[in-house]
């Protein structure tokens, strides 16, 4: 950093922060999407809000912008952050949780998995996704697509207040009835109107459900694939999954069976009693999967059904977008490009089934409150260089381009979405109006710069 003054301010700001040249600096810039080179003007890893608070008054003082970072899971987006300070969340991770009123309040810098150990302890569970080390703020503000969300809809619609620093420095509490506005706006609009330092949502009243998994080889596809697209289309709300074409790498770290070898596997949770679960699942296991991994489970076993990577994945590319149905002509291309013999050198390519509660607007919900799209369709991929990103980043676009070609209307869901400057894509044009609005009325500077910038 050039400007000696803004130096000065940001250390006086917090106890912790790194400049280019410091010794740590490269470690602290780096996030979970470890292939995002985030040359920041200065990170800073604040220890309470009021460090918060001070980091982003002396940023803004000094004409820097302020990009909060949690994990960095969907830090994808981000490019140029040379004027920007990363503010590190990671060590206000404070869990409360209020068994009476089944509310949890987190720190912004909270991870899902112990949260839902906490709340385990009190027979609750939590709307977390597909891994437990996403962090709970980025995660429910941009949305939230839990295992049970077409019973219950997208976990934003469950916060009840939060906690945030606004572009003055100021520490403000949002809810339904105070700061109306800004809580619409962060419940969806993320990062971009404020610092998150807590939040506070609603937990689910159970303890178990009935989930798992089951695993062909990926020889099996085209008789799954069909039977999957069959089940979703008749499906009762308390059931929600996922459909993906998955390859695992030979690596002694790899468990046997997956181990080298390619697989369909459909996952997911049923909240019902076994014999009704059962029952649901019959069709599929009539299929004989290899691996039947489905049936009750604690709460705190259901984040890890989905296999993800425990730690930062160098080179990740994912490309996703909203489908409103799955026609045959949809699932001729999936298995074209990614089924057996395809040659596809994809990690996954994935269907996950929406409707039910994802389907309905929420009356007093915020900027995001529902899904307009049957299924959400992803592409991942691992490189480990520029030129094999290159060709990964195509093959990823062109399988989501042509598997949605007819059925997609370019709408994403931005909790998974890692494309940069098109963040109108997860709103319509009324909300995204008044978001653009708000952003002008509530940071008119445009201090704040997150991952998906309105």
């Amino acid at each position: 950093m050039s400007n000696e003054n803004a130096a000065a301010a940001l250390r006086k700001a917090a106890a912790s922060v790194y400049l280019p040249g410091d010794d740590g600096y490269d470690e602290a810039r780096t996030v979970w999407a470890a292939s995002t080179d985030l040359l920041a003007a200065a990170v800073a890893f604040p220890q309470n809000a009021d460090e918060v608070g001070s980091i982003v008054r002396a940023a803004a003082e000094n004409g820097l912008t302020v990009t909060p970072v949690g994990t960095g899971h969907n830090a994808y987006p981000l490019r140029d952050v040379g004027d920007s300070v990363l503010v590190r969340m990671s060590r206000l991770d404070d869990i409360e949780i209020r068994p009476d009123t089944r509310i949890a309040r987190v720190g912004a810098g909270a991870v899902w998995l112990p949260v839902v150990q906490a709340a385990a302890a009190h027979h609750l569970a939590g709307m977390h996704g597909s891994a437990g080390d996403v962090g709970v703020v980025g995660y429910l503000t941009n949305g939230g697509l839990s295992w049970y969300a077409r019973r219950y809809g997208l976990a934003v619609n469950h916060v009840r207040a939060v906690e945030l620093v606004r572009a003055d420095g100021s520490l403000v509490r949002a809810d339904a009835e105070h700061e109306s506005d800004l809580f619409w706006a962060v419940r969806g609009g993320g990062g971009n109107f404020g610092v998150v330092t807590a939040i506070e949502f609603d937990l689910l009243p159970f303890a178990d459900a009935y989930a798992g998994m089951l695993a062909w080889d990926l020889t099996e596809a085209p008789q799954v694939l069909a039977r999957w697209r069959e089940w979703t289309a008749d499906l009762p709300e308390t059931v929600t999954s996922a459909y993906r074409h998955t390859q695992f790498p030979p690596m002694p770290e790899i468990p046997e069976p997956f181990r080298g070898r390619q697989f369909v596997i459909v996952d997911g949770a049923i909240l019902a009693d076994d014999a009704q679960a059962e029952r649901i699942l019959a069709p599929l296991r009539e299929l004989r999967p290899e691996l039947d991994t489905w049936g009750r489970v604690p709460a705190t076993a259901v984040p890890l059904i989905h296999l993800d990577p425990d730690g930062p994945v160098p080179g990740g590319v994912a490309v996703a977008q909203l489908i409103d149905s799955l026609p045959q002509s949809a699932v001729d291309k999936m298995l074209e490009l990614a089924g057996p013999g395809s040659g596809s050198t994809l990690l996954a390519a994935e269907l996950r089934h929406l409707g039910g509660a994802l389907a309905r607007p929420v009356t007093d919900g915020g900027a995001t409150s529902w899904l307009d799209g049957q299924y959400h369709l992803l592409g991942v991929g691992v490189a480990f260089d520029p030129e094999t990103k290159a060709a990964l980043t195509a093959e990823t676009q062109r399988f989501v381009s042509e598997v949605g070609a007819g059925v997609s209307r370019g709408k994403h869901y931005l909790g998974l979405h890692q494309g940069a400057g098109d963040t109108r894509s997860g709103f319509d044009d009324v909300t995204w109006q008044r978001l653009r609005s708000l952003k002008a009325q509530l940071d008119p500077n445009a201090v704040f710069k997150p991952n998906h910038q309105i």
